[in-house]
């Protein structure tokens, strides 16, 4: 008898585990099916996903100073693309302008677009405002290179108004760019979009091509094709991605958000010089995509006579999806592309 009890005594504790782990197992079964309803119930989720404005890193930044990240000779001030809603913009002047621009108010910075230099307007990609570090990062490389540098926060993110969407933050692109126009002479304006940036870089120079006003050239950093595709690559779909019913569940929640994001339809209606730079160990957005949107690119009837390049990073230089910026060769990869259309332009 007491053996027996012994023997009970022992198999009690695994009991209990075996209990709890059945009980783990069921608890992420319940999340792993209720994950997919809830996001088909309620598709403004999905949409949130895609935007990620919510996620706003670094935390702590003041986007009204931005010599707190390093960039003094950068100025800060707001635009109004609709009545009542403003968005926060940058301009960081070329770094041969640094000590000039020491103290210096909205109207200097204003002025120094006749300058002979090429403006860069930078469209960001999702998460983070325009003072994250990556991107201040890329300032500070494109400001040395003798290029101004505007970037804004989209409708919704950082400390502008209103709530993202595909349509918003393409007009508040072409808004900003038709201000830059107003300004700059006959210097190059380019337009330069990362990661969910690319998909309003291409939307806004479709846009620029169709009114028949396309910019001096377009550069996409880590692009996709469309947002279908990059959705179902990135890799937090990755327990999804074999479900039966995934694209039900997950990208038609985002096309009934009216996000398309579509790049590869766009680049059959622009008529500018296009150069692509993507990173072989991108774990956000693949590599393979942006190899298929240059594929495209490259067959464009609108793009036939138009230099379309394409630049891949090895992963060993581990670039991943936000550092190409680190890349000793960048300042050559613009020179050979860039400085062409300045001449030109010039």
């Amino acid at each position: 008898e007491r053996e027996r009890e012994r023997k009970n005594t022992l198999r009690q504790p695994d009991q209990h585990l075996m209990w709890m782990f059945c009980r783990l197992l069921l608890w992420i079964l319940v999340v792993y099916i209720s994950i997919p309803l809830i996001i088909k119930l309620c598709p403004s989720i999905q949409a949130k996903l895609v935007f990620l404005n919510f996620v706003r890193i670094p935390y702590f930044i003041d986007l009204k100073h931005p010599s707190d990240q390093g960039l003094n000779h950068t100025c800060n001030f707001y635009l109004e693309p609709e009545v009542g809603l403003k968005i926060g913009v940058w301009h960081t002047v070329p770094a041969q302008m640094w000590k000039e621009a020491q103290g210096k108010e909205g109207n200097w910075y204003d002025s120094t677009f006749s300058s002979n230099h090429p403006v860069i307007l930078y469209l960001h990609g999702n998460a983070g405002t325009r003072g994250g570090d990556h991107r201040v990062q890329l300032y500070k490389v494109l400001s040395s290179l003798g290029y101004h540098v505007v970037t804004f926060d989209y409708r919704g993110w950082g400390d502008s108004d209103g709530s993202p969407s595909e349509e918003g933050m393409t007009s508040d692109a072409l808004f900003i760019y038709d201000w830059l126009k107003q300004r700059l002479d006959k210097m190059p304006l380019f337009i330069w979009g990362h990661s969910l940036g690319t998909g309003v870089a291409t939307n806004l120079v479709r846009r620029l091509c169709d009114r028949g006003s396309p910019p001096d050239a377009l550069i996409l950093e880590s692009p996709f094709t469309n947002i279908r595709e990059e959705a179902k690559s990135h890799p937090f779909s990755m327990v999804y991605r074999y479900l039966p019913g995934f694209d039900w569940f997950f990208l038609d929640a985002i096309t009934a958000n009216n996000i398309r994001f579509a790049s590869d339809e766009n680049v059959n209606h622009i008529s500018c010089p296009v150069l692509i730079l993507h990173a072989e160990d991108d774990g956000v957005v693949p590599f393979h995509l942006g190899k298929k949107l240059y594929k495209i690119a490259s067959q464009s009837k609108s793009l036939s006579g138009h230099k379309v390049h394409f630049v891949p990073f090895s992963s060993s230089l581990a670039y991943k999806h936000k550092f190409i910026y680190r890349s000793p060769e960048l300042p050559n990869i613009l020179s050979h592309h860039l400085m062409s259309v300045s001449s030109n332009g010039a």
